[in-house]
């Protein structure tokens, strides 16, 4: 090989490695995506498509499952009733951000006498309970409820903001003529909590629910203690065994472990 060639094949050389690195580099950063969870695929620590590892999204099949407890149609008076469903999530990090339900009264003969429908949070790590007052039945008495989810849960990771609030100082009176529930609510976070619902459940001995009511407080500031009140028309049905008061906050999503790996 003469010189000139040899010049003309380093020069040839250069030129190609020159363009393999001002394009090359700059392609293979483009091809090479890192594993994510918005990628369409199951890659890193993820046991599913985009789901578990420390993805936002939770797959649901490692979770523990959540289950309804029960639900329950109340009296309250002139055709008026009132309904309670009590879901458990045992899983701590985990909750749902906002799913449809469905009531359904049914009357002895098994026919349905009023539907309600609504949208809902499940709250991670605790009993959430789901209330809806004032629901006709064109005077027709109610035998049995019915509670269902409208649509598939999406668990993701979340964080209980209920827990901030502590409820003690549970007391009922005149239970055998207008019967008052009342107790203290306490906003132990350094900063406000507004719109808190809260739903209050009463229990035989039993442990069989035979009233429940709900109240909301618009505002309560950080450290405050609130009276709560809740109220009844009429008589218990049953002696009072136990009283639940239950604070209800939309939980949030928890971005302290996002990092996907």
């Amino acid at each position: 090989m003469t010189w000139a060639s040899r010049r003309r094949t380093i020069y040839a050389s250069g030129v190609t490695l020159f363009f393999l690195i001002v394009l090359g580099v700059p392609l293979a950063i483009w091809w090479y995506q890192p594993a994510n969870c918005t990628d369409g695929e199951m890659n890193g620590a993820e046991t599913d498509v985009d789901r578990g590892g420390n993805c936002p999204l939770l797959d649901e099949r490692t979770l523990i499952p959540h289950a309804i407890q029960w639900a329950r149609a109340f009296p309250v008076r002139d055709g008026t009733w009132s309904a309670v469903a009590y879901v458990e999530n045992p899983n701590d990090q985990g909750g749902v951000a906002a799913v449809p339900y469905r009531f359904k009264l049914y009357d002895d003969r098994n026919i349905i006498v009023a539907e309600r429908e609504g949208t809902t949070y499940i709250m991670p790590g605790a009993v959430t309970p789901i209330y809806e007052g004032g629901i006709s039945t064109g005077n027709r008495s109610v035998a049995r409820a019915y509670f269902e989810f409208a649509a598939p849960l999406v668990w993701e990771r979340m964080s209980d903001r209920s827990r901030a609030v502590d409820v003690t100082g549970k007391a009922v009176s005149d239970a055998d003529s207008m019967p008052r529930v009342t107790a203290f609510a306490e906003n132990t976070e350094v900063s406000d909590a507004k719109n808190v619902e809260f739903v209050s459940v009463i229990f035989d001995p039993a442990g069989n629910a035979i009233a429940a009511s709900s109240t909301v407080l618009p505002l309560l500031k950080a450290g405050e203690r609130a009276n709560l009140v809740f109220t009844w028309p009429d008589p218990y049905i049953r002696a009072v065994g136990r009283v639940d008061v239950i604070p209800l906050r939309a939980p949030v999503l928890n971005t302290a472990n996002n990092s996907f790996f």
